[in-house]
């Protein structure tokens, strides 16, 4: 499965994003693997400061038991001062809906 999403970054937290992500633990590397997560690319619009992210998952249900992990939660308390978060400090995220794709 094909999913798509988009969240929200603070205004000048670009940087600070990209470099947490560059230096994703290995741990929460393993974990999206461990649910199914595979192909994932995040992108940025800079006018908007709105990201896109695109991942390839196993099943919807597989991918959102990924939340209830300690290594989830704990990435999601490690970003909540750079973008927009719920209470529980998950990142505000809107799912896409695919309207095209072309192999």
């Amino acid at each position: 499965m094909r999913k798509a999403f988009k969240m929200k970054l603070y205004e000048g937290m670009a940087a600070e994003y990209e470099k947490r992500h560059n230096q994703l633990w290995d741990e929460m590397k393993d974990m999206i693997h461990e649910y199914g997560g595979t192909n994932y690319s995040i992108f940025l619009d800079k006018e908007t400061n709105v990201l896109y992210g695109y991942l390839e998952i196993e099943s919807e249900e597989k991918w959102n038991d990924s939340a209830n992990t300690a290594i989830c939660r704990k990435w999601w308390d490690f970003m909540a001062d750079i973008m927009e978060t719920n209470q529980d400090n998950s990142p505000v995220s809107v799912d896409l809906d695919e309207v095209f794709h072309l192999d």
